[in-house]
C-alpha cells in the first residue's frame, strides 16, 4: 500500500488570521527602549503597552473595545526611569505591575472606566534592588506574590499586598534576561546574559542547577512546559543561528533536543498554551509566528505551520485563554506591537460545525488563587485552579477586591555619574580644608612649644 504517514492531530490544520484594520489600534507610541521585553502585557478587558514618553516611563492601557486611532489614552506615568517590563495580576483583571530604570517596582490598581489621562499615584511602590529593573512575573497559583529580576545580578520575590520582599536570590554573575514560574508557582527558570539557564527554589533562595543553554552573545528566552516536566529555551548558536531546546529539569546536563531555527537576528518570544500543546515562536523584526505541537517523547515537537503578517513585530503578547471566541474556535489570540499600532491576531481549529467544540476547549486556567502569599511563603504549593468552563451559561465566580497596605521603603538609589563627580569635588575640597586647618593647628602648636621653652630658660 502506498502513500505518506500523516501523524493525526485535530491542531494539525490551525491557522492564523490578522483582524481588519477597523478592529486594530492605530496612532501608538512604541517605546524605543532597547531593553528586551515583550513590550505589552494582556489582561481580560484592556492590554497595556510600554509607551514612549519624553520624560520618565510610563505604559499606556487600552481597553479592547477602543479599536481605531488611539487619542486621550489611559496614560499610567510614574516612574522617574523608563518603563521596562509590565505585567497583570492574574487574579485582579485591574491590578498591573511595573518595573523602570528608576530601580522602582510599582503596582497599580487601574480604574474599571480606564479613564483617559494619567495616572500618577501607584497603589504600591516597592524599593530594594540597587540598579534598574527588568522583569517582573506574577506567581500564577499564589495572590500577590510577585518575581522580579534586576541588573544588580538578583531576583527578588514580593508580597506586594503588605509590599515585604520576602526573599533574594543571588548567585547570578551578569543580567538575568528572563524569568518564568513554573505552573504551580513552586520554582522558576531564568535565562542570563552569561549564556546559562538556572532553575531556582525561590523560598530556599538557592539555584537548584544551571547549565550553559546557548553558545551564542545574543537574547535568551525560557519557559516551562509540559506539566513541569519539560523546560523549552530560546537563544543563538555560537555562529548567530537561532534555536531553540528542550531540558529536562531534573537533569540539565545535556538538552533533550536542540533545533536550529533559521539565521534571522531578532530575539525569538515563545509562548506555550498548556490547553492544546501548542508552542508560538515570534521573532522580534520578523511578521511571522511559527506554531509547533509538543509531545513528550522524541521528537518531542511537530511542525505545524507559520503565520504570515504584513508588519514586523516588535513585541508580542497573548490574550487570557478565557477571553477566546469559542463561536470560531479560537484557541489563542496574540496582540502584536508594530511601529505605529497593534494588530490582533486570531489563531482558529478550523471547525465546520457551529456547536461548542468540547475537544479542544477543555476547563482552563481560571485565574483564580488557589493559595495566599504567607501560605506559600510557609511552603505550599497547590495546583493551579482548571475551573473556567468554556460551554455556553457556565459564569465564573466574583473576583474579591484587592487591598494594600502602602509601605515605601527609602532605599538609596545609584547615583550618576555625574552625582559621583560631584560628590568627590565636595569631598576632595573638603580635605582639602581639613587639611589646611591641620597644618594651622600644627604651627600654633609649634609656636606655643616654642614660648613655652623660651620662658622655662
Amino acid at each position: 500500500m502506498s502513500g505518506k504517514f500523516v501523524r493525526a492531530s485535530k491542531y494539525r490544520h490551525v491557522f492564523g488570521t490578522e483582524f481588519k484594520i477597523d478592529q486594530q489600534y492605530s496612532g501608538t507610541k512604541m517605546t524605543k527602549s532597547a531593553w528586551d521585553s515583550n513590550m505589552i502585557a494582556c489582561g481580560c478587558k484592556h492590554f497595556s503597552m510600554i509607551w514612549d514618553v519624553a520624560g520618565g516611563g510610563a505604559f499606556a492601557v487600552i481597553p479592547y473595545t477602543k479599536v481605531g486611532k488611539q487619542v486621550d489614552v489611559c496614560l499610567v506615568s510614574g516612574h522617574k526611569g523608563t518603563v521596562l517590563d509590565i505585567d497583570y495580576n492574574p487574579f485582579n483583571d485591574n491590578l498591573i505591575a511595573s518595573v523602570s530604570e528608576d530601580c522602582n517596582i510599582c503596582i497599580w490598581n487601574i480604574p474599571e472606566e480606564c479613564p483617559a489621562g494619567n495616572i500618577h499615584e501607584a497603589a504600591q511602590t516597592l524599593q530594594g534592588h540597587k540598579r534598574k529593573v527588568g522583569t517582573c512575573n506574577f506567581n500564577p497559583c499564589a495572590s500577590n506574590v510577585l518575581a522580579t529580576s534586576s541588573a544588580d545580578t538578583t531576583i527578588k520575590i514580593w508580597d506586594i499586598e503588605q509590599g515585604e520582599e520576602m526573599f533574594s536570590i543571588g548567585g547570578f554573575t551578569d543580567i538575568i534576561n528572563s524569568v518564568a514560574w513554573n505552573r504551580i508557582g513552586s520554582e522558576l527558570v531564568s535565562t542570563c546574559k552569561d549564556k546559562k539557564i538556572r532553575i531556582i527554589d525561590p523560598r530556599q533562595q538557592t539555584v537548584a542547577s544551571d547549565v550553559l543553554a546557548h553558545q551564542g552573545s545574543k537574547g535568551m528566552r525560557c519557559l516551562w512546559m509540559q506539566n513541569n516536566e519539560m523546560i523549552f529555551t530560546t537563544g543563538f548558536s555560537r555562529n548567530a543561528e537561532r534555536e531553540m531546546a528542550f531540558w529536562d529539569p531534573r537533569n540539565l546536563a545535556t538538552p533533550l533536543c536542540r533545533h536550529t531555527v533559521d539565521n534571522q537576528s531578532g530575539v525569538l518570544m515563545p509562548f506555550y498554551d498548556a490547553d492544546s500543546s501548542i508552542l508560538y515562536l515570534g521573532g522580534k523584526g520578523d511578521s511571522g509566528i511559527s506554531y509547533f505541537e509538543i509531545v513528550h517523547e522524541k521528537p518531542y515537537f511537530y511542525s505545524l505551520n507559520t503565520f504570515r503578517g504584513e508588519k514586523p513585530q516588535s513585541g508580542l503578547g497573548v490574550i487570557p485563554k478565557r477571553v477566546c471566541n469559542t463561536t470560531t474556535c479560537e484557541i489563542t489570540r496574540f496582540m502584536k506591537v508594530t511601529r505605529d499600532g497593534v494588530v490582533p491576531i486570531s489563531f482558529c481549529v478550523p471547525r465546520k460545525s457551529e456547536i461548542f467544540q468540547d475537544d479542544i476547549f477543555p476547563n482552563t486556567y481560571a485565574g483564580i488563587p488557589v493559595e495566599t502569599a504567607n501560605e506559600w511563603k510557609e511552603g505550599t504549593s497547590n495546583e493551579p485552579d482548571m475551573s473556567f468552563n468554556f460551554a455556553p451559561g457556565f459564569v465564573p465566580p466574583e473576583k474579591p477586591a484587592a487591598s494594600f497596605n502602602p509601605v515605601v521603603k527609602k532605599v538609596e538609589a545609584p547615583k550618576s555619574d555625574k552625582e559621583i563627580r560631584e560628590e568627590w569635588e565636595q569631598l576632595k575640597n573638603r580635605v582639602n580644608y581639613l587639611e589646611t586647618e591641620l597644618a594651622k593647628k600644627d604651627a600654633q602648636i609649634a609656636e606655643l612649644q616654642s614660648k613655652l621653652a623660651a620662658g622655662s630658660q
